[in-house]
C-alpha cells in the first residue's frame, strides 16, 4: 500500500493513493495551525480554486488563534478520541512510578474504564458538547449498579480524559472537574483473629499457603509480594527488599518468625528468580477468596492480610509513624484508620510527663 504522501510545506496536493476521480479530484492542503503544528487535511473543495480558499481560510483561522490564543473546539466524538486517548496513555506506561507516567496495570483500568463504560455511554456526543449536566447524568446511571469507589474511579478517569483533550487543544473547559461525584468511602479495617487466620491457612492449597502466609507476616500488597525474588531476600540482615511498590520507590520488608517460616519451608536450594514463578495475580486472589469462603470467612480478600497485618501491629502497641513505614504508606492519613485499634501508647506517652508537670502547692489561708 503506498504511503500518505506529507508535504513539508504550505499548498494543495493530491495523494496517489486517493487520487479521487477526474471529475471529482480529492485535494489535500498543508499548513501550520494555531498550536505551531503542521497539518494535512483533506479538503471538502473539487475544484482547484475552492480548495485554495478553503486553504486560505484554514490559515487565517490559524493566525488568528496564534494571536489570540483561542482555539475554537474540535468536532470530534467522545468516541474518536477516546482512541487517541488510549493511545497517549500507552505512551506513557512506565515500570516506575513517575510524574506524567502510569503503570501497565492503571492502563489497562483505564481501557477498561474507557472502552466497557464511557464509550458507550458518551459515544457518538461531540467532546466539545460534553456539559456538567452530562456528567451528572452518567453518575446517576452508575448509582446502585456499582459503588461509590468504582464511579470515583470511573469519573477520574473521565478527568484525565478530558484534561488530556485541553492539553491537546481539542476543548477548553473540563466540565467533569466539578461533576457530583460521591464521597469517596473510608478506607476499610477487616482482619482475622489468630485462629480464624490459622483456619483460612488450613483450607488454603499447598501452593498458596507459603503466599498468603508471607503477606500476613509482612503486610505486603499482592503485586508487591509475587515480584520479589530470591535474589531479594537477605536472611541475616532480616530483610526482603520490595522492588515493585505502589509509589515507584523500592522498601524494605522485615523478617518476622512466621516470614522466617515460611521461608524456610520453601527452601528447596533453588534460590534464584521469582518466589512464586509459576502463579498469576488474578488466580492468587480467587484461590483465596474461595479458601476463605471454605473456612465459613466472608468478605475477606487477600488484600486483608495486609490489614491483618497492621491491626495486629497496632493492636501490639507499633505506633502510627512506625506502622506507615511498615505498610509503605506514602500519606500518614492512610494510616490514620488503624489509630483506633490501640490507645495504649497514647496513654503511656501522656503518663511520660507524671512527675514533670505539676500545679504548685495549694495552702489554705488561716481562719
Amino acid at each position: 500500500m503506498p504511503k500518505k504522501a506529507k508535504s513539508t510545506r504550505d499548498g494543495i496536493y493530491t495523494r496517489k493513493d486517493r487520487p479521487g476521480t477526474k471529475a471529482v479530484p480529492i485535494y489535500w492542503g498543508s499548513y501550520i495551525d494555531g498550536t505551531g503544528r503542521r497539518r494535512q487535511k483533506k479538503l471538502g473543495s473539487y475544484t482547484l480554486q475552492a480548495a485554495r480558499d478553503e486553504l486560505a481560510k484554514l490559515k487565517a483561522d490559524a493566525t488568528s488563534q496564534r494571536n489570540t490564543g483561542i482555539v475554537p473546539p474540535s468536532e470530534d466524538s467522545f468516541t474518536k478520541f477516546a482512541g487517541e486517548f488510549l493511545a497517549y496513555q500507552k505512551r506513557r506506561i512506565s515500570s516506575k512510578v513517575l510524574k506524567g507516567k502510569l503503570s501497565r496495570t492503571e492502563y489497562n483500568r483505564q481501557v477498561g474504564i474507557v472502552e466497557g463504560h464511557l464509550n458507550p455511554y458518551f459515544g457518538a456526543m461531540k467532546l466539545k458538547l460534553i456539559q456538567k449536566q452530562d456528567v451528572a447524568a452518567y453518575i446517576n446511571s452508575r448509582m446502585g449498579e456499582v459503588s461509590d469507589g468504582t464511579i470515583i474511579k470511573e469519573v477520574n478517569t473521565l478527568k484525565r480524559l478530558l484534561n488530556v483533550a485541553i492539553e491537546m487543544g481539542k476543548i477548553q473547559v473540563n466540565h467533569a472537574q466539578r461533576a457530583p461525584v460521591p464521597k469517596a468511602p473510608e478506607g476499610r479495617v477487616r482482619y482475622l483473629s489468630p485462629d480464624e487466620l490459622g483456619n483460612v491457612l488450613n483450607f488454603c492449597p499447598e501452593w498458596l499457603r507459603p503466599i498468603a502466609g508471607l503477606a500476613v507476616a509482612l503486610g505486603t500488597r499482592r503485586g508487591e509480594l509475587l515480584a520479589v525474588r530470591w535474589e531479594d531476600i537477605n536472611m541475616n540482615a532480616g530483610t526482603i527488599l520490595l522492588r515493585k511498590t505502589k509509589n515507584g520507590k523500592p522498601r524494605p520488608a522485615f523478617i518476622n518468625a512466621l516470614a522466617r517460616q515460611v521461608l524456610v519451608s520453601m527452601d528447596t536450594g533453588k534460590r534464584r528468580g521469582l518466589l512464586f514463578p509459576e502463579v498469576t495475580p488474578a488466580q492468587v486472589t480467587v484461590a483465596f477468596i474461595r479458601a476463605c469462603k471454605d473456612a465459613g470467612i466472608e468478605d475477606f480478600s487477600l488484600h486483608d492480610l495486609r490489614h491483618t497485618f497492621a491491626s495486629h501491629a497496632r493492636m501490639n502497641g507499633v505506633d502510627l509513624h512506625d506502622l506507615q513505614k511498615l505498610l509503605g504508606h506514602s500519606d500518614p492519613r492512610m494510616t490514620d484508620r488503624y489509630a483506633h485499634l490501640s490507645n495504649e501508647h497514647l496513654a503511656n506517652a501522656a503518663r511520660r510527663l507524671d512527675g514533670v508537670l505539676r500545679l504548685p502547692a495549694i495552702t489554705s489561708e488561716a481562719a
